[in-house]
């Protein structure tokens, strides 16, 4: 007989929360895809372009963990016209040594947007300055709002700026977030003045042609770009690559086919066989990060099952210890 947790969003909400202990599971994910051997197949991807849809699989191993999540994560980008979440999906965490399902985790995206935040918390952590205290947000979907907050766990953000092609869906993110965060949140509708003096700049948006133009870019900043997730986005100027002191990698296999490193190389302004540095690397300890307060760096977020992996296991650890969930014996 075997027994699985199953966990809906409302339990796993209350478990998982978005804070130091989920940027921390997120970090260590990061540090083990760089030094021990994990298993990460590629993504798996179906697009459904008729209803703007994508459905995106992803797995990984990590040696030492006892189990192994594997993610089913849609985005439909039509969706809020007919009353719907863009994104939704579930993860389904099996055992790693006997392959049976522990837990499945009803959770609608929410813990992808929990690790993806956290990731973005990590990036900062490493490559931004430590006195980075004006964010430029671009998006204004449930992503950037949880960028901005990820970002004030680790960093002293006093202000928050939205750019958003919607001017009004900008103006009423930043509404909702100057009250959750208590911070200075504010739309602006020029792409140029949201970067301008900007200290991080973080890209969350499902975008085919680049946000961010080298022009906006300037001394001492740092990107995270992280909608690009599809070998069609492109959130960042690829000549951006290039100026760049530093370009971070969360996977090289994954940004070198999906992420904005991919449009780098299509375009050549950087070489296919370029020597990529990964977040996991400068983590652990094994490359550097940044250098000086004037560096600009940029780290490119494809999303990994490394981080599905180390969510999800989190999110079994917190329901067994807190006996949160319904166990379904067959």
């Amino acid at each position: 007989m075997s027994r699985m947790t199953i966990l809906t969003e409302a339990e796993l909400r209350a478990i998982v929360k978005l804070d130091l202990a989920a940027v921390a599971c997120v970090e260590n994910a990061f540090r083990a895809l760089a030094t021990v051997p994990v298993a990460m197949p590629p993504i798996l991807r179906l697009d459904i372009p008729e209803h703007r849809g994508e459905v995106d699989v992803k797995t990984a191993y990590v040696p030492g963990i006892d189990g192994f999540a594997i993610k089913i994560s849609p985005g439909f980008f039509d969706n809020p016209k007919l009353g719907l979440p863009s994104v939704n999906g579930m993860m389904v965490l099996l055992s790693s040594k006997t392959g049976l399902v522990e837990a499945l985790l009803l959770d609608n995206g929410y813990l992808t947007d929990i690790r993806t935040a956290a990731a973005g918390a990590v990036a900062a952590k490493h490559l931004s300055r430590a006195d980075t205290s004006i964010a430029a947000i671009f998006g204004a979907g449930v992503q950037a709002g949880l960028q901005l907050e990820a970002l004030m766990l680790v960093r002293p953000i006093a202000e928050g700026r939205i750019w958003a092609r919607d001017a009004a869906k900008a103006e009423a993110a930043a509404a909702t977030l100057r009250e959750r965060l208590g911070i200075v949140v504010h739309a602006e509708p020029d792409a140029a003045k949201a970067a301008a003096g900007a200290d991080i700049i973080v890209t969350t948006t499902p975008s085919t042609e680049p946000l961010i133009k080298a022009g906006f870019v300037s001394a001492g900043q740092h990107i995270t770009a992280m909608g690009s997730d599809a070998e069609h986005k492109n959130e960042i100027a690829p000549a951006i690559l290039r100026m760049a002191d530093l370009y971070v990698a969360d996977s090289a296999k994954q940004t070198r086919v999906l992420g904005e490193l991919h449009h780098a190389i299509a375009t050549g302004v950087m070489a296919a066989d370029a020597e990529i540095t990964e977040l996991g690397q400068i983590i652990a300890g094994d490359r550097h990060g940044r250098r000086s307060d004037s560096d600009i760096t940029i780290a490119d977020l494809t999303g990994t099952g490394v981080q599905d992996t180390a969510i999800a296991t989190l999110a079994r650890d917190r329901a067994r210890a807190g006996n949160a969930g319904t166990i379904f014996e067959s």
